[in-house]
Formats: C-alpha cells, sequence, structure tokens
C-alpha cells in the first residue's frame, strides 16, 4: 500500500502560499464587472468560428501563431520590416506570467505601482520572485523615479490602469523604460479606449515589452488570445519561456478575421471602442451627479472612490447588476484616503445597461 503523503508538503513554499484568484461570480441581468466588451465580438469573427471545419479542431494550431505577426503588425500600423517580434499567449496574462518566467531567477524582484493588476504578485510569488509595490502619486501617475530606484529585475506598468483606469504620463513611462535596470513589462489592455499608446517606445528600448490583448476591446474573452510586442531578441526569450501551442486554431481564426479591415472587423472594433469612449464620459457625468466622482478614465470602465463601496454593489447585485467592489487600497492617495480605501469599479457598455444601473443606484443611495 501507497504510503499517505500530504501532497502540500511536496509543492513549493511559494506555491502553497499563493491564494487561488477567484474572480465574483454571480447571476446577473447586467454584468459590469469584468471590463469586457458589452457589445460583443465583431461579426467577422463569428463568421470564422461558424465557418471553421473539422481539421480546425482535430489538428494542432500552429506552433507559434506565426499568421498573427503580419496581420498584428498591418492592425498597429507597424512595416512589416520593423525589427520586433511578436508573442501570443492564453490572453495577455499568459503573455506576462511568460515574461517573469524568462526573466527572472529565484530571489529577483519585480517592482510595479500599486494600486494595479492583482495577478501581478501572484505571477511574481508563482515564479519565485519578490513584488515591491510603491503607491501612485497623488495624480495616479507612476512615481518613476521611486520605481526605478528600486533596481528591481523586472519593472511593471500599466497604462491605463487597472483598477483605477487612469492613463500614465509619457514623461514618467520614458523615464522609467530608459533607466530601469532590467526588463520593463508595459501591460496595454487597455490601449484602444486611451488618448495615446507607448507602442513607439518599443523600436528604441530593446528591454521593453508591450503587452495587449483581444479580451477588452475586440470582445475574445472566451477564447483568451494576448499577444506581446517587442525586440526580436525579447520576443524570443518569452517564447521560449511560454511554450508551444498556447493559442489553439479557433481562437486564431476569429482573431485574424478581427483584425482585417473592413465595418466587421477592425473598423468594427474600432467603431465601438470610440462608442465606449462617448458612453464613458456620460456615464461620469451621470454619476457625478448622484454625488460619485469618477477618476480620469481612460478604459471602458469608470473606478469610483466610494467608501460604501461593497454594500452598494451588494445592494446592486440583489437588483441584477454586478459591479466590482475594491476594500483595502492603498490610502495614499487623497481619493482613496477620503474612501478609506474602497471603490467601485463599473464597466461601460451600451446604454440601456448604463440606464438600468443608473436607476438602481438612484434607490441604493436614497
Amino acid at each position: 500500500m501507497t504510503p499517505s503523503i500530504d501532497v502540500h508538503s511536496l509543492a513549493r513554499s511559494e506555491v502553497r502560499a499563493l491564494p487561488l484568484y477567484v474572480p465574483e461570480v454571480a447571476d446577473c441581468d447586467v454584468d459590469l464587472s469584468d471590463n469586457t466588451n458589452l457589445w460583443g465580438p465583431p461579426p467577422a469573427a463569428l463568421r470564422a468560428l461558424q465557418d471553421a471545419g473539422a481539421s480546425a479542431v482535430s489538428r494542432y494550431p500552429s506552433v507559434y501563431s506565426s499568421m498573427l505577426r503580419p496581420a498584428v503588425f498591418g492592425y498597429l500600423g507597424l512595416p512589416e520590416s520593423a525589427p520586433l517580434g511578436i508573442v501570443t499567449g492564453c490572453g495577455s496574462d499568459n503573455v506576462i506570467d511568460s515574461t517573469l518566467r524568462a526573466f527572472g531567477s529565484a530571489g529577483d524582484q519585480v517592482a510595479f505601482s500599486a494600486p494595479t493588476f492583482s495577478m501581478i504578485p501572484i505571477f511574481a510569488r508563482v515564479n519565485g520572485l519578490e513584488p515591491l509595490s510603491v503607491p501612485l502619486t497623488a495624480s495616479f501617475d507612476v512615481d518613476a523615479e521611486r520605481l526605478v530606484s528600486l533596481g528591481a529585475r523586472i519593472t511593471y506598468l500599466c497604462s491605463p490602469n487597472n483598477p483605477t483606469a487612469t492613463a500614465l504620463s509619457r514623461e514618467a513611462v520614458d523615464y522609467v523604460v530608459t533607466n530601469a535596470r532590467g526588463i520593463v513589462l508595459l501591460d496595454e489592455a487597455y490601449a484602444e479606449f486611451a488618448p495615446e499608446s507607448f507602442l513607439d517606445l518599443v523600436e528604441r528600448h530593446e528591454r521593453l515589452i508591450v503587452a495587449r490583448t483581444f479580451s477588452k476591446a475586440f470582445g475574445l474573452a472566451g477564447l483568451r488570445v494576448g499577444y506581446g510586442v517587442a525586440s526580436t531578441a525579447l520576443a524570443g526569450l518569452v517564447e521560449r519561456a511560454r511554450g508551444p501551442y498556447m493559442v489553439n486554431a479557433l481562437s486564431e481564426r476569429a482573431v485574424l478575421a478581427s483584425l482585417r479591415e473592413g465595418d466587421d472587423g477592425a473598423g468594427w472594433v474600432r467603431k465601438h471602442a470610440a462608442l465606449a469612449i462617448e458612453l464613458r464620459t456620460r456615464l461620469a457625468a451621470s454619476l457625478e451627479s448622484m454625488g460619485l466622482s469618477a477618476l480620469p478614465s481612460a478604459a471602458n470602465f469608470v473606478f469610483v472612490p466610494v467608501s460604501r463601496a461593497r454594500d452598494i454593489a451588494s445592494a446592486l447585485q440583489s437588483r441584477g447588476i454586478l459591479v466590482r467592489a475594491f476594500a483595502g487600497l492603498p490610502r495614499d492617495l487623497p481619493e482613496l484616503e477620503a474612501s478609506a480605501g474602497a471603490a467601485l469599479r463599473i464597466g461601460v457598455g451600451p446604454w440601456p445597461m448604463m440606464a438600468r444601473l443608473l436607476d438602481a443606484l438612484g434607490e441604493v443611495l436614497t
């Protein structure tokens, strides 16, 4: 008989100490909690999935999604001759995780601003790295000099930042990219909704990788596809750490269709991103009239510091509306100090959804 062994004792200490990431999932009529495209995917992507034959699922996909490089370059306006590489992954978080695995050795440090994407300290720890956070400045920008002074092996930036929705300044990003000692990983998951991208810095900085996703503006979150743009050398190293076959054949077909120019592909994405930008302004103004001040948003969601965040979210959920409540956020920022570190994150979608939210909020706040 096999002797009884506690499998937990065999696991790495970093893994044993990690909490399991379990996002809140609940039955609801209107889900504004995960920042996905509430208009859905481009029609071209749906057709590509419907037209896929048996070979799309019975054969292996391309090893490293090689067909996506020219398509992504075309969408981004990059020349084919650019000395850059593309690394794909099962969502941009897979690209982020693979970058940490490629360049971080046990005991190295990952520096980032707080608050930011909640998976960063988890990815750091599971790869045996030490997460180091620096509070955002009072203007919700990166404290560039302080972040760089940590001398971390990998520095993570997020613009527009999740969960605050705020965009980083070019001055701060340029300082970090220029002066950081190691790799700089810039997460642009919400780039389609922002006033500017920092993708132009990649050609000038060989240690920079910019990660993006097809889960937000493209409405393909269920297919799990992300990518990183970097120097050819850096992208190749991340691919080695990532491994082959991370993007399945159906996902690749849908993404390729979404990237093609036309009213049902890339044009559709741009049109609905512009609509989201228009409606977030309208939503923020409506919230302001109710006494809820959202931070300046450059994403497809708004971030509202409010001390009763959990109670409000719970009351909305009872009315069939799901938003994300945050608690225990750093209180270094004036808005979060006033709200005791609590806030709501609310996704932007078609106005009937926003009207339903506002009506429910009116009931909850009275």
